[in-house]
């Protein structure tokens, strides 16, 4: 019994001593790296799951081309979003124009071990009665209707990231930060194609619960901020213990990331690093967004390097 007791001990003792190499010799091999080298593996290894890595902010943000763009939208991805651990506060602004019901709608909040907030356009090829949105699926606005948007990101007063660009879907994730949806604030400007389509989202804005007085519009362009929803319902008892439960998941996962991660600071150092040691955790990680049933998608960066015999 002492002998198979102390096979036991060795074997568990050189496992301990193999990856605590192997760790060592990961961090290593990251700090080598110099910045520009890693943005661009980064930025190979994430765009698969159709995000791209911004260093100044140090945040992720969606990327036009991204692939989730043939999904479209509609509202059963809120309501299903806490089974996938994703709480935030929602925003939906519907509107008609020129024969087609719009809809641009506003999240801010949880999204794993991502804090976030996110804008999406999209319509529909005809006008929708108002006892069908509930239940219509809307399809992502094509190039040429992309409005600019922008948007500010703050956590309890602090800025947390700064977006602007013409997209059907801009977004910025914070990843390893924790927070509760009402922490989180947007000031949000977006300019559409012309005044009266402008004046048409305003008459949305009306519409989801806002003021006039909380609207500034300037030409084509409309300014407001989403701290709550202005019309935001009740939740019954199971569904504020999903949200408890998620939340407890996502605190309990941003933990265990942040000291996985510990040798590091940036989020560029931190995914590579998981990238190397934990592969799985780092294809885990990176499905920030709601939608999950997609054929598997290839990695550039990962066929290059097995081409060359790299050990990843």
């Amino acid at each position: 019994m002492y002998l198979y007791f102390g096979i036991f001990f060795v074997f568990v003792l050189l496992f301990f001593c193999l990856n605590f190499w192997r760790r060592k010799k990961i961090i290593r091999r990251v700090c080598s790296m110099c910045m520009a080298e890693k943005c661009e593996i980064l930025d190979e290894l994430i765009g698969p799951f159709g995000y791209s890595h911004v260093p100044d902010q140090d945040i992720f943000t969606s990327r036009t081309d991204a692939w989730q763009r043939d999904f479209g939208y509609c509202a059963l991805y809120d309501r299903s979003a806490p089974y996938l651990n994703m709480v935030f506060d929602c925003l939906p602004v519907y509107f008609n124009y020129c024969g087609r019901t719009y809809l641009i709608e506003f999240w801010k909040g949880q999204y794993g071990i991502n804090t976030g907030c996110e804008i999406g356009v999209y319509n529909t090829d005809r006008i929708v009665c108002e006892d069908e949105l509930d239940h219509t699926l809307f399809k992502c606005v094509d190039n040429e209707d992309m409005p600019k948007l922008s948007f500010t990101l703050f956590r309890n007063n602090q800025t947390l990231a700064q977006m602007c660009s013409r997209h059907w879907w801009l977004t910025a994730f914070k990843m390893g930060c924790f927070s509760w949806p009402e922490s989180l604030s947007m000031r949000i400007r977006i300019t559409l194609h012309t005044q009266e389509m402008a004046e048409s989202f305003v008459d949305g804005l009306l519409n989801a619960g806002y003021c006039r007085n909380e609207i500034s519009v300037c030409c084509n362009t409309v300014t407001f901020a989403f701290i709550k929803p202005p019309c935001s319902p009740g939740c019954g008892l199971f569904r504020k213990l999903q949200i408890r439960i998620a939340q407890w998941v996502n605190r309990f996962w941003c933990r265990v990331y942040l000291f996985v991660t510990r040798p590091f600071v940036l989020s560029v150092d931190r995914i590579l690093y998981l990238y190397y040691y934990l592969p799985f955790a780092f294809r885990k990680m990176l499905r920030i967004r709601r939608y999950r049933h997609t054929k598997k998608m290839p990695c550039r960066h990962n066929c290059r390097r097995k081409k060359q015999g790299g050990m990843l």
